[in-house]
């Protein structure tokens, strides 16, 4: 038999979340480094060949002297954003995801992981919804391997605004960061502060706990509103910082809720996923669903479809949801 909470009274205080615009989380990411290129001038920034598609442009124009484009040579890019961390300077790469990670792990491992640079890798156009580009491009395994890198700090903001706080962020922070954005314009929301390793509670709930990343926290919020039109509360928790992880967020509400789902556009190996699933079953074991892509490289098509096809939307997430609860007994 399902638990479900008979009191209503924290139904009657949900939260109502709303939006006037569509904004590129990419543009987030350059909007926030050019306001870097103002107040701070240690910040650099490079590029491997694709400044328009990182909304790279205005921090290029307004400093020259500080932006450097190395061409289609990903790997030497991050050696050379190691290099200019010795002398102080705090170097901003910029390329598509699959380009950031996978093409130069080697090279992010032994130059700025091992070696604890204080290097800033920015990534853009992760996940299915890089769309028509098709599987070559669409990385959905970039989280794992990079928060397998000890040292290093995976952030994965989910609208505009918080990209662009996290970008100002990362820059104060100490040490290697793998910032993850992405390519379509999507509904901005967030108005929270932004603090790197802080989840933020966006609804109380005492059902469930819906624990998403990125583009799926617009998801989850649009899950909680259906889940309450079937009389389910739902707690909805923004993981914005994948590592390090705030596992006191994670313990407080899944203590009250006895079960969890999580979601994110990426594998579920290596993913939020996993990162939850550890917290809670080496504390106190309890039911998990996840929504993710299950072992499958993406394909080409428009976001929406890919989403749709792959399960990564507020229907998912219900559904996910009403299995989790059926499991607590």
């Amino acid at each position: 038999m399902s638990q479900i909470s008979a009191n209503t009274s924290i139904d009657k205080k949900m939260k109502e979340y709303t939006y006037t615009e569509k904004k590129d989380t990419r543009s987030g990411f350059g909007d926030g480094l050019t306001e870097l290129g103002r107040e701070n001038k240690d910040v650099v920034a490079l590029c491997a060949d694709l400044t328009g598609s990182l909304k790279m442009n205005d921090f290029e124009n307004e400093n020259p002297d500080r932006f450097f484009q190395v061409g289609i040579a990903e790997a030497n890019m991050i050696g050379i954003a190691a290099g200019m961390t010795i002398g102080g300077k705090i170097p901003f790469t910029g390329t598509f995801a699959n380009f950031s990670t996978s093409r130069v792990y080697d090279q992010i491992r032994q130059a700025v992981a091992y070696s604890g640079k204080n290097v800033k890798i920015c990534a853009s156009h992760a996940g299915l919804t890089l769309g028509e580009d098709g599987a070559t491009h669409q990385v959905l395994e970039d989280i794992g391997m990079m928060k397998m890198l000890p040292g290093m700090t995976v952030i994965n903001p989910c609208d505009y605004n918080q990209t662009k706080a996290a970008t100002k962020a990362i820059a104060d922070h100490k040490g290697p960061v793998y910032l993850r954005f992405g390519r379509p314009k999507v509904p901005v929301f967030m108005n929270e502060p932004f603090v790197i390793g802080k989840a933020i509670h966006l609804q109380e709930g005492t059902d469930v706990s819906i624990f998403a990343t990125g583009h799926l926290v617009w998801e989850a919020i649009q899950a909680c509103e259906l889940l309450e039109a079937k009389g389910i509360s739902a707690e909805v928790i923004n993981i914005h910082t994948i590592k390090p992880l705030d596992e006191k967020a994670v313990l407080d509400s899944v203590n009250k809720t006895k079960c969890a789902v999580t979601a994110e556009e990426h594998m579920r190996n290596g993913g939020l996923g996993d990162s939850i699933a550890q917290v809670i079953s080496s504390n106190n074991p309890m039911p998990i669903e996840y929504v993710a892509v299950n072992d499958s490289f993406g394909e080409s098509g428009t976001p929406d479809q890919l989403m749709e096809k792959y399960g990564l939307n507020a229907d998912a997430i219900v559904k996910a949801a009403e299995k989790a609860i059926a499991r607590k007994g």
